[in-house]
């Protein structure tokens, strides 16, 4: 049976090339800062953001961890948005592991922080209130529909911040798809900004990994922060291998995922029942709802068919698009859905 998973851009495998170089990666004791490939990595992640430093991270979740670990202290403040990634997807980690104290304010559709809003929810008093210490942004927001947002966006939250003489860290995860998506230089998009990560194994396609930059004592604290939590590689020039690739060949072809997505956004608003605004989803993330009362039923007969989707609730659904993803896979899947849909979709 035919398969297209459009899950998450997470289901990416290796290609061709990023195998070759795992193979034949240079490697060496990471810990100590010998292992030429992954130090190679971290420069050219570190030049293409227009950071002084950079650190290889096992995931994004981690690399936001660190992040936090590094600017805050315990019983200190972060402000970020109730929709993020490091509130609803992170299990966590920065209050459980740092007793960081998480203050969301409201996003809008974009994802996008309201600067007034954080300005007013700074807390300078140490004494009754936990102090603030960060604020922290999404680039692409994913629970927003994988909005990019603009470095005027950015600067407009980090002046307020800087005002206060806060940091800002950006969970970038899909931040490459923000730079295509708007046609700016991904440096240009962080250029306001102090730390930032970014994820090598979703969009860019490498099987592991993300990277965090910032200033050279930034980097230097989230390498002590990468360690305690047992994340020290050893010869971890295998997999940074690949990440090289990433970044060298990766990053121009996500504008492929972003027509893919347009394409399936478009031809799912052709389908009776379905709920979506193509116009509200300019990267890689398709959200829509099924407006059937078997959306249940529907969303198990579209998987079993191999159109693997993430069924939601409520007939809320998320695909993907990503490197694995082709032309006629998007086809592929506007025909099961619209067939099914149209065989069992019960009002």
């Amino acid at each position: 049976m035919r398969e297209a998973d459009f899950r998450s851009d997470t289901k990416t495998r290796p290609n061709a090339a990023m195998r070759k170089a795992m193979a034949e990666a240079e490697v060496g004791d990471d810990v100590a800062g010998e292992d030429p490939s992954v130090n190679r990595l971290e420069a050219m992640a570190a030049e293409r953001l227009g950071k002084e430093a950079a650190v290889y991270v096992t995931s994004g979740t981690q690399g936001n961890l660190v992040a936090l670990l590094a600017h805050c202290q315990r019983g200190d403040e972060v402000i970020l948005g109730d929709k993020s990634h490091i509130v609803k997807g992170e299990g966590g980690g920065p209050m459980v592991l740092g007793g960081i104290v998480i203050t969301t304010l409201p996003v809008d559709n974009r994802g996008m922080l309201d600067p007034d809003q954080v300005d007013s929810a700074v807390h300078t008093d140490g004494t009754n209130y936990p102090r603030t210490r960060l604020v922290a942004l999404e680039n692409t927001h994913n629970a927003s529909g994988g909005v990019p947002l603009t470095p005027e966006d950015m600067k407009s939250v980090a002046d307020v911040a800087h005002g206060h003489g806060l940091p800002v860290h950006v969970d970038g995860a899909r931040l490459f798809n923000a730079s295509v998506a708007l046609e700016t230089p991904v440096a240009e998009l962080v250029k306001d900004i102090d730390s930032v990560t970014f994820c090598l194994s979703k969009g860019l396609g490498a099987p592991v990994g993300s990277v965090l930059c910032g200033s050279n004592e930034f980097i230097d604290e989230a390498r002590r922060w990468r360690r305690m939590l047992g994340s020290g590689m050893r010869q971890a020039g295998v997999i940074a291998a690949a990440g090289i690739v990433a970044l060298d060949t990766m990053v121009d072809r996500l504008a492929e995922d972003h027509s893919n997505a347009r394409r399936l956004s478009t031809g799912l608003a052709e389908i009776p029942g379905i709920a979506i605004d193509p116009d509200a989803l300019p990267t890689n993330l398709v959200f829509f709802t099924m407006k059937y009362s078997n959306h249940d039923e529907i969303a198990r007969r579209i998987i079993d068919q191999g159109v693997l989707l993430g069924a939601r609730g409520g007939g809320y659904c998320r695909m993907a698009t990503h490197a694995d993803i082709t032309g006629d896979d998007v086809e592929y899947a506007l025909d099961v859905i619209s067939s099914t849909i149209t065989e069992y979709g019960k009002n």
